[in-house]
């Protein structure tokens, strides 16, 4: 059995043991071998049920299959209530509805899916060409605010479209992935987390540090975002633009790592602060990496970027997974926020999903983002 099989046999059983204790809560970090339950409108809602649908997928674990479903409805409240529903419903409903109906056919779960993507869809501020981030409730004055992350949330907007024939989801996820190219991403490769619009006229004001050090840094797990983001929405219209990005920010990415592969939370962190890495970022990159080489055709770049996320993915592997029985958490020392003291050093669902959905990806085509 080759490491990579190895590493993805024992996160399965991870996920396979896991549903016992985590059951329907909604994690997002681990203390104490524990994951938290942060309730089901949180942002990483969808990991979870992601996890146990690639559990199922790859072993038809039925238990995993009942859970996911279980999880799924009690989405419902969120999706139906409304006034807590945000930006990340990409996040929430590709990893758990769309996927259910993916691999299932199930139509309540591609109605679930198609009324997140309207809400996404509903976002999209039309002045500024971008979907705006978080609510006012949330984060007051933040009406004229896009995040990188979102670039993870517009391909279910892309799926929605090619599912209902509908073609204005695609032009707005392709819109707000134009104003991404124009506004977040920098000469040097590297990408702003937040960037302030004037709401009404559309106008850019500036770029705000979010979760990075500044408004000038290299927030390492927004960099991952980029990388990812932008190889999805390339595949999803072709434009050359958008391939060009993603490679280029994987190459600011890799061309930064430290030796075990792992960034500091943030790429212009200053020196005291390099014990705070983010391995979270690592897993979602490498997951990107491999997304950009099912995209290209010239095999000498495809092999390049294969063979960085084995790097990547071997170091996390040997370095930074924990599959003991005494714990939840699978990928070590991710860090949510570090410019707010919030959850530094500690596992992270989202680590831990892209982890094993990039080792799945090693396996076979995997199409749920």
């Amino acid at each position: 059995m080759s490491w990579t099989e190895e590493a993805l046999e024992k996160s399965l059983l991870k996920i396979e043991r896991n549903m016992e204790g985590i059951g329907e809560h909604f994690p997002h970090v681990e203390y104490d071998g524990i994951y938290n339950d942060q309730g089901a409108s949180f942002w990483t809602s969808g990991f979870w049920p992601g996890m146990l649908w690639l559990l199922y997928q790859e072993k038809k674990d039925e238990n995993a299959f009942r859970l996911a479903r279980r999880l799924e409805r009690r989405l419902d409240e969120v999706l139906d209530g409304f006034v807590t529903l945000h930006h990340d419903v990409g996040f929430m409903w590709l990893p758990s509805a769309v996927i259910d109906y993916k691999l299932t056919g199930s139509e309540e779960a591609r109605i679930r899916g198609l009324k997140a993507a309207s809400h996404l869809a509903g976002r999209f501020n039309l002045a500024g060409q971008f979907i705006r981030a978080w609510t006012d409730e949330v984060n007051p004055g933040s009406r004229g605010w896009a995040i990188i992350d979102c670039m993870m949330n517009i391909p279910l907007l892309f799926w929605a479209s090619r599912e209902s024939k509908d073609p204005r989801f695609y032009h707005i996820a392709k819109a707000h992935a134009d104003t991404v190219l124009r506004c977040f991403i920098r000469p040097d490769n590297t990408s702003a987390h937040i960037v302030s619009f004037d709401p009404y006229t559309g106008e850019k004001i500036e770029n705000l540090g979010g979760q990075g050090k500044d408004g000038d840094s290299a927030w390492s797990r927004g960099q991952a975002w980029t990388i990812y983001g932008m190889a999805l929405a390339y595949r999803e219209t072709g434009k050359a633009e958008y391939l060009t990005a993603a490679k280029n920010s994987a190459d600011y990415f890799i061309s930064h790592l430290p030796a075990d592969q792992v960034p500091y939370w943030d790429f212009r962190s200053e020196a005291k602060d390099r014990s705070v890495l983010d391995s979270s970022a690592s897993a979602c990159a490498a997951s990107g990496l491999l997304e950009i080489c099912s995209l290209m055709e010239d095999c000498v770049e495809r092999e390049f970027y294969y063979e960085k996320a084995l790097i990547i993915l071997k170091s996390l592997y040997e370095n930074y997974a924990d599959f003991s029985e005494k714990t939840q958490g699978l990928i070590q020392k991710g860090t949510v926020n570090y410019a707010k003291n919030k959850h530094v050093n500690v596992p992270i669902i989202y680590g831990d999903y892209f982890f094993v959905e990039a080792l799945i990806k090693l396996k076979h085509p995997t199409n749920i983002f």
